[in-house]
C-alpha cells in the first residue's frame, strides 16, 4: 500500500483529480485516523491494495472542499456530495467514483456488492 502525505499547498485540484482517476482504489484520509486505517484493513483483506493519501489536520479542509468541488462534482455533474452527502474522511474512491466512506464501505462488504465492484475497477484479479 502506498501512502503519500498531503501537505499545504503542494497539492492543486489537477492533482486530487489526478490522483483520482490513476488509482483503482484511493483513500484520502486524516492523518494517523483510526477510522481509515479500519478502512485500508478491510480493503487489504479483500485482495485489493488501495493507495492512501493522509492528510495534515491543517490542510483538511481545503482538501475536502477541492475533492467536492473539482473531483466529486466533476464526476456526479454538480458541485457538493452524491445524493446530498457530503465527502468526509476517510473518503474512498473506486474506479475514479466517490464512493463513500467508512459506513458505505462497510455496508457494500456486508451486502456483498463491494468485492464485484472493486473487480470491475481493476482492484481484484480473481
Amino acid at each position: 500500500m502506498e501512502i503519500r502525505v498531503i501537505n499545504g499547498g503542494k497539492t492543486g485540484h489537477d492533482d486530487l483529480k489526478r490522483m483520482v482517476e490513476e488509482n483503482a482504489v484511493i483513500v484520502f484520509a486524516r492523518k494517523g485516523c483510526c477510522l481509515s486505517h479500519v478502512v485500508k484493513c478491510l480493503l487489504r483483506g479483500l485482495g485489493a491494495n488501495p493507495t492512501a493519501y493522509e492528510v495534515e489536520e491543517k490542510d483538511l479542509n481545503g482538501v475536502v472542499l477541492e475533492l467536492e468541488e473539482k473531483v466529486v462534482g466533476s464526476t456526479l455533474g454538480g458541485g457538493g456530495g452524491k445524493e446530498g452527502r457530503r465527502l468526509q474522511f476517510p473518503a474512498v474512491f473506486i474506479g475514479g467514483q466517490w464512493f463513500g466512506g467508512l459506513d458505505r464501505i462497510m455496508a457494500a462488504h456486508i451486502t456483498g456488492e463491494l468485492t464485484p465492484m472493486l473487480k470491475q475497477a481493476g482492484a481484484l484479479w480473481l
